[in-house]
Parts: structure tokens; sequence; C-alpha cells
């Protein structure tokens, strides 16, 4: 299998070589594609340099920071056009822990999907405030009790997707960025049918470098999912599908 993992950045130039080389610890093999938006803290010139002596490191660097979602859709769709069988997402701030990924490979044997989830054997999570755990605990609930979609950990961002899974997906029509982007690929693929797995990761707050929350991204979530329940987004896959 041809396996890439897709990483978005803006100023991780603390983490971000560190995690290539801890992923390439646990499989030499894995490719990573890093989609920068314009890090002004050089993040885009440093995995350039990289990927100029590693044919396994690659690179998208965008002009301006145009956010989470639209940085997956163009990962995604470089996967995709480059024939990678298997697909990850993954935050650059360690926070999710690349010694996992073989658990991962293995549960997508099986499974169209794979998430990493915080919620589904309890609460997983470490460093953060109980005001943001809070936030993030609610906002799956009302996800899945909006949706119906069984997902506990629908807004989590440690994913593996089948390729062909995937394909299924009109990228260039998903809009969506941060909990919103989450919430809505695993209910385009959940409404397709694809086969979805939830396996239990213990998520720790970034080592180092700035969240980026905001209130935009809380509020975009939330009329999202009343979006998706009244099938506003029903008809965007039908010319990939038919």
């Amino acid at each position: 299998m041809k396996i890439i993992v897709v990483i978005p950045t803006y100023n991780e130039i603390e983490n971000i070589e560190n995690l290539i080389a801890s992923i390439h610890s646990i499989d030499e093999s894995i490719h990573v594609l890093v989609v920068d938006d314009n890090s002004p803290d050089g993040t885009s010139e440093l995995i350039k340099k990289l990927s100029e002596s590693d044919n396994r490191i690659h690179l998208i660097s965008r002009s301006a920071k145009m956010g989470l979602g639209t940085a997956y859709c163009e990962g995604f769709a470089y996967a995709l056009k480059n024939n990678f069988d298997v697909i990850f997402e993954m935050d650059a701030d360690f926070s999710h822990d690349p010694a996992m990924i073989p658990i991962f490979l293995e549960e997508l044997k099986n499974n169209d999907l794979v998430i990493g989830s915080r919620y589904i054997t309890g609460v997983n999570v470490v460093n953060w405030p109980l005001s943001r755990l809070i936030l993030s605990y609610g906002a799956n609930m009302y996800s899945r009790f909006i949706t119906g979609m069984p997902i506990k950990d629908a807004t989590g961002g440690f994913k593996c997707f089948r390729a062909d899974a995937l394909s299924k997906i009109n990228l260039s029509t998903i809009k969506s960025n941060g909990y919103g982007f989450q919430i809505e690929m695993n209910y385009r693929l959940w409404k397709h049918g694809a086969k979805i797995k939830e396996i239990p990761i213990i998520f720790i707050d970034r080592r180092s470098g700035v969240s980026k929350m905001n209130k935009g991204i809380i509020w975009e979530a939330i009329f999202l999912v009343w979006k998706l329940r009244f099938g506003f987004h029903a008809h965007l896959d039908k010319e990939i599908l038919h």
C-alpha cells in the first residue's frame, strides 16, 4: 500500500520536522504531505528544503491562510491524483501520537474510515482546560443528536481513509473548516455507506505554538449540522457517484 499523511500547517516550524521524523521512525515507507498556509515563521521553506533530499516529503505551499478544511481538501486531491491507497489526517503539533499509525492501518483492513476517538472509552484528553473539554464533548453530543450519525468523536482530526472511499466525496464542494470540516467529511462518508470504526486515542494538547481555535469555527459547526440534517449537501457528490 502507498500511504500518505496529510498535515496542514500554519506557524509549525517548532514541531513539523520532529513530527515527520517520528512518523518515519514508525514506518519509513510513509509519505508526508505538508499543506502550508504561507506561514510567516518559515515552515514552508523548511519543508521545501527537506523535500529536496527526501522524496517521501511533499509540500503544497499556499498563498494565504485559507483554513483547515480547504488545506485538507487540497491534500486529499493531491493524494488521490498520485494514487495513494491510504490517506491520514494528522495535526502538526504532536497532539496525535504517530505510534498509533500501525493500529489505524490494521483497523483499516476491514473499514473505510478509521477515526481516532477521544470519547469512545470515556474522555481521553490531556492538558485541556475544563471549558474547552466541555465545549468539545458537548459539540460531539450535539452533532450526534442532530445528524443521527453514530460517531462519538465526529470533530476529531486523527483519521485514516481508504482512497476508494474518499474518492466518493466531491472535494470541490467542501467549504467548511475546523470542527465543521471533520463533521461534514464523516457525515458524507456515512451517508455513502462507508464502514466507519472509532478507536481510542489519548489526545495530548499541543507541545508548543499557538492553538488555532476561534469562535468562528465553533459557530460554523453549530449551523453546519442542521444543513447536513436537512440534506442541503445531499446533491453534492452525485457527479462522482453517477
